[in-house]
């Protein structure tokens, strides 16, 4: 039987992303992304739980994030999880665990040159697949109460 690897994350970026070029000049992104889902206790009281990811973004996908892409932005990420292992300096194996990203849809509002909203105000989009840099447009949801 086959196995799925599949995640599905929409947030918010806790920092800009940052850019390396690796060997052979591939691009390579990484960024924190907060997730945050909020509920009622026993008491009725409302209670958020934020959850860190690191997402990983390779090639023309790394370069249209580090360039479109700032803390704070909402996003929308379907990847894979991928975990690596390494020995520190002590000798102690440590793990890391990441989303690797294959599509990204920004979910930000457009904004033009000046920095004001386009437009009518309605939300935009621009989804780029990390496999063949197609871009889809679609509504987005309202970020005006972004903890950043």
């Amino acid at each position: 039987m086959r196995g799925v690897n599949k995640v599905t994350l929409i947030g918010n970026l806790g920092k800009d992303p940052d850019l390396q070029y690796l060997e052979g000049n591939i691009a390579v992104a990484k960024f924190p992304l907060a997730t945050t889902e909020t509920f009622k206790d026993k008491n009725g009281n409302l209670v958020s739980q934020t959850e860190w990811h690191t997402v990983v973004l390779w090639r023309g996908l790394a370069e249209l994030a580090q360039k479109y892409l700032h803390k704070g932005s909402l996003v929308y990420i379907e990847g894979r999880l991928r975990t690596r292992s390494w020995e520190d300096k002590d000798k102690v194996r440590r793990f890391s665990t990441e989303v690797v990203g294959d599509n990204l849809v920004m979910l930000d509002k457009r904004r033009d040159d000046n920095g004001s909203g386009e437009g009518d105000g309605n939300q935009g989009d621009a989804g780029y697949s990390g496999d063949d840099m197609s871009y889809n447009s679609g509504s987005g949801g309202d970020n005006d109460n972004l903890p950043f």
